[in-house]
């Protein structure tokens, strides 16, 4: 019993650590705007999901060349951090593109929000299950 109560809470957990880990990702895609050469990092938050909640193969299907060659997260483990689609290219060699970088930070940013809040609502919902109220 106590482990169906727990599984989602497990679940949304493990969420909150790997958008805390893209968050990282973004972050570090923007305070490296401007270095020469540096190529933009990203991962498929999906697959590593899947990995990391063991809900999944984890094996990406790409059907064309410009896909991540390699996301998803070993379970338990640091997903696999694949090569940003370079959508304005630059003559130094960056392919941070600050405009979808920013939209990527926002948008892990109220997902990481949301998740924090489902977890304190399933919170929530334990104690006063467990409380009687």
């Amino acid at each position: 019993m106590l482990d169906q109560m727990t599984d989602r809470l497990d679940f949304h957990a493990k969420a909150l650590v790997l958008r805390s880990q893209r968050q990282q990702v973004i972050a570090s895609n923007i305070a490296n705007a401007d270095t020469p050469g540096y190529v933009a990092r990203d991962f498929d938050f999906a697959s590593a999901l899947k990995n990391a909640t063991g809900t999944g193969t984890g094996n990406a299907v790409t059907t064309d060349p410009r896909h991540f060659s390699s996301v998803g997260a070993p379970p338990g483990g640091d997903p696999k951090l694949g090569y940003a689609v370079q959508t304005q290219p630059a003559q130094d060699g960056n392919s941070v593109d600050l405009d979808r970088e920013r939209a990527s930070f926002v948008d892990n940013t109220i997902r990481y929000e949301s998740t924090l809040r489902f977890i304190n609502g399933h919170v929530k919902t334990m104690l006063s299950a467990i409380t009687g109220q």
